[in-house]
């Protein structure tokens, strides 16, 4: 299970740029074995770019249910299991089409990336974990 966050870390961590924050979440959501969305009554939120329909998705808890504003105030977050997301959602999210902004901060800015990019990216960070904590 996931260890909280406290408030500085949190601060901290929102004030990473892009690629901090994609760096970021790939080790955790590895570390972890989850990664957290948003849903609804009608499934997962979207964010849409000027390319791309884009599920949101976060590393932490914390940083998924500070979303919970405004228009998503009726969502709450969930976690999805890593070996979920590889066995359906990186499939279905490329059978629909539709990409992921991995861990956006309060701008709706992040890295965007299509299902089978990011699940090689998890699984390089899973490599490298393992090689590290065979040292």
């Amino acid at each position: 299970m996931a260890q909280a966050i406290d408030k500085n870390q949190i601060e901290s961590i929102l004030k990473y740029d892009d690629e901090q924050r994609a760096k970021y979440f790939l080790k955790e959501v590895v570390e972890n074995h989850q990664i957290w969305i948003l849903k609804d009554e009608h499934g997962c939120v979207m964010l849409t770019t000027e390319d791309e329909d884009c599920i949101p998705v976060w590393p932490n808890e914390e940083f998924a249910a500070a979303w919970i504003t405004q228009e998503w105030q009726h969502c709450q977050a969930e976690a999805i299991s890593l070996n979920k997301w590889f066995s359906r959602w990186s499939h279905g999210l490329a059978d629909d089409e539709l990409a992921i902004v991995v861990f956006p901060n309060q701008d709706d800015q992040g890295l965007v990336f299509y299902p089978d990019e990011l699940e090689d990216e998890l699984k390089t960070q899973q490599k490298k974990q393992i090689k590290q904590g065979s040292r």
